[in-house]
């Protein structure tokens, strides 16, 4: 029972040493931690370095040649329902109810066909630019990370928008520069 009583006080004597221990060496710590900065992040506006990548040049003459082609055919069905509804108009007073049913019919029906058209036309924009967008943005992505990581930065924090009013310059580092050297 002796050595029972031993065992315990001289486990609990290594527990509190090793308590008080770590308790000295904590403010040590800590003080050291203060001096090397931590959390530190960077900042940058992705816009920006979007628009400057020369890549993205070619995706704007894409896109904007494919809108171009969307215009024009647009601007062609509504000149084609334009025509009709001039004859329409023209003649309503002479057709019989028969050929004036018939002709509205056909106005109304190519009317919802050109409304229909526009809506996928700028569907097929909006998804044209994002397969063109894609290999860019993921370039970036990968430009980002390596400078964050070249950099041990904790986080990259996008400015665009407002999103971040306020950036302290001496807790974060503007890493559009080295993003941009990056994608070179």
């Amino acid at each position: 029972m002796q050595k029972t009583i031993l065992r315990f006080c001289l486990v609990a004597t290594l527990f509190f040493a090793g308590t008080t221990l770590q308790a000295q060496e904590t403010p040590v710590e800590k003080t050291a931690a203060a001096e090397v900065p931590t959390g530190i992040f960077g900042y940058l506006s992705y816009d920006e370095v979007l628009q400057a990548m020369p890549a993205m040049s070619v995706v704007k003459a894409k896109t904007q040649a494919l809108r171009e082609q969307y215009e024009k055919e647009l601007q062609r069905a509504e000149d084609e329902f334009n025509k009709k509804y001039e004859d329409f108009l023209e003649g309503q007073r002479q057709f019989a109810p028969s050929i004036y049913k018939k002709r509205q019919a056909e106005l109304t029906d190519l009317m919802q066909r050109n409304i229909a058209f526009k809506a996928e036309v700028q569907q097929q924009l909006k998804q044209s630019e994002e397969e063109a967008m894609a290999p860019l943005r993921q370039r970036l992505a990968a430009a980002i990370a390596q400078v964050a990581k070249n950099l041990s930065l904790a986080f990259v924090l996008n400015t665009d928008g407002n999103a971040v009013p306020y950036v302290d310059p001496a807790m974060g580092t503007d890493i559009t520069k080295a993003v941009l050297e990056a994608l070179k």
